[in-house]
Parts: C-alpha cells; sequence; structure tokens
C-alpha cells in the first residue's frame, strides 16, 4: 500500500472515531446473577451504543434492548444462560437509531472476561430466630436469597444454582460481647448448641461457597439476636440499683405506716374528748 493510500486510510478511521468515541470502563456488575455491563461516557446525540456479546469460542450475539441505545448500562441476565461458562462483551459506537452510515466496522471496547457461577456476588440472606426449650441450643432458619434468574415460570434460589456446594458461615457471640465464635452448615436450618443457659445471643449469617477459588464468602446479614424471660433480676440490674429500690420500697412503707399510726392516734383522742362532753341525760 502506498503512502497516500495509509494517509488516506488513517484520516478515515481518524475521522470514524472522532464521530463515534469509544467506550471506556466497560465493567461487570453481578449479584446473585443480576449481571450488568456498564460503561462510560452518556452519548451524545450523534452517535449511540450496541452490545454484542459471546461465549468464550462462540459465536456473537446481540440482545434487542441494547442495539442502539442512548443507555450505558446492558442487562445480559438473562442472555448468560450456561453459567459455568465465561463470557466476554463488546460495546460499539454506532450512529444513532435510524440513522446511516457509510462505516463497516464501528469503534468499540471489549470488557474483561466474566464467569457468572465464579464471579457473581452473593447477597446477604435473611433468617429467623427459634427458641428451644433446651436453652442450650438455639436454631436458625436461614431463607435461601432469590437469583435473577428463572426456570420454566419459577424464580431459582442460589440453592438451586449451587445445590450442595451451598454453605452458610454462622458468627456469632453473647450480646453485649465482643467474642465472637464460627460455624458453618451446609443446610438452611442450623443448630448453634453449647450456648449458656439464661444468656442472649446476636448472630450474623452469610453464604459460604468453598469450591469457590476467589468470593468464597456472600454479604453479611444484618444481626439479629435472641430474647430470653429468664434472666435473674441481678443479671438485668446491678446490685446497687437493686439495694436502692429495696430502701426505698422500705422507706415508703416506713412513711405509709407512720401516717396510719398518727391518724389513728388522732382520731382516738377525738373520740375520748368528745364522749366528756356528753352531758348524762335523767332517766
Amino acid at each position: 500500500m502506498s503512502q497516500s493510500a495509509c494517509l488516506i486510510v488513517l484520516l478515515l478511521s481518524s475521522c470514524a472515531s472522532g464521530l463515534y468515541p469509544t467506550a471506556h470502563n466497560v465493567s461487570w456488575k453481578s449479584t446473585n446473577f443480576k449481571t450488568v455491563l456498564s460503561w462510560e461516557p452518556k452519548p451524545s446525540s450523534e452517535y449511540s451504543y450496541s452490545v454484542e456479546f459471546s461465549q468464550v469460542g462462540k459465536d456473537k450475539q446481540r440482545t434487542p434492548h441494547c442495539i442502539r441505545s442512548t443507555s450505558t448500562v446492558c442487562d445480559l441476565s438473562g442472555s448468560l444462560t450456561n453459567l459455568t461458562a465465561c463470557y466476554t462483551a463488546d460495546v460499539l459506537s454506532e450512529p444513532p437509531l435510524g440513522a446511516t452510515s457509510d462505516l463497516t466496522e464501528f469503534p468499540h471496547t471489549s470488557s474483561p472476561r466474566f464467569c457468572p457461577y465464579k464471579d457473581t456476588d452473593i447477597g446477604k440472606p435473611d433468617f429467623e430466630i427459634q427458641m428451644n426449650k433446651d436453652q442450650r441450643k438455639i436454631t436458625l432458619n436461614v431463607t435461601d436469597p432469590l437469583t435473577a434468574l428463572f426456570k420454566n415460570g419459577r424464580q431459582l434460589t442460589i440453592r438451586d444454582v449451587f445445590t450442595d456446594k451451598l454453605q452458610y458461615r454462622v458468627t456469632y457471640r453473647k450480646n453485649k460481647s465482643s467474642g465472637k465464635k464460627v460455624v458453618e452448615s451446609k443446610s438452611s436450618v442450623i443448630e448453634v448448641t453449647g450456648l449458656d443457659a439464661e444468656e442472649s445471643y446476636c448472630f450474623s449469617v452469610q453464604v459460604f461457597l468453598p469450591s469457590r477459588v476467589e468470593k468464597q464468602l456472600g454479604e453479611m446479614s444484618l444481626t439479629k439476636c435472641s430474647t430470653t424471660d429468664n434472666h435473674s433480676i441481678i443479671k438485668e440490674y446491678s446490685l446497687v440499683v437493686i439495694a436502692g429500690a429495696v430502701l426505698f420500697v422500705v422507706l415508703v412503707t416506713g412513711i405509709i405506716i407512720a401516717v396510719a399510726v398518727i391518724c389513728y392516734k388522732q382520731r382516738s383522742k377525738g373520740l375520748k374528748g368528745g364522749r366528756k362532753a356528753v352531758p348524762l341525760q335523767g332517766v
């Protein structure tokens, strides 16, 4: 190719890039298999974005809601159907919807590789505390988090996806104590044993996926604490408070008794004085 021809190609490429700026900061964000591709910048009225994605080693595909769009995000949750495969995506800068261009190849930016099964973050679970008659044991009933995936019209949970590889890690401590203990379970019904009777305990739960190399732990749940109605009054209140309360009751009782005695004596004196003042009636 001659120097003049190379110069023309470079000029055309420069014009194309100037008219359709390439996207940057292309990244994946995925939680519980809700997977979104995002990038920058927001396009002007002169161009738009389209997204092409592909399973590694296979043909590229497009999803209808991410073609010639002015958005800078593309939800690919329902398109990445093979969860154990890895994917890449290209963000193409193209003419706006309804416009045409003489270009046959548009500027694009490729994403990092994304593997849903290994890379999606796991959100925090919810759970309920079940008190047992045996005060040394508490049962936690964990609700498996829902995913963004559906099968036969049913929304799948993370247990549907990870099956027997799913575990839960429970972190617990005595209420108002900083010392922590950890227990792990493959079940969503978790028994925590060896507790001190008549003590309140606080629990947090998170998903644990030991089969993963990275991102083994999910987001920590909210902390919930058990309640007990069997605390002794000495545990609930200090000895000083108890002594003060007893002293107050004794003092109030003494005042009531003293007032009652004084009133009784005054009434007795009044009755005796009244009898002396009444003259004897003749027979």
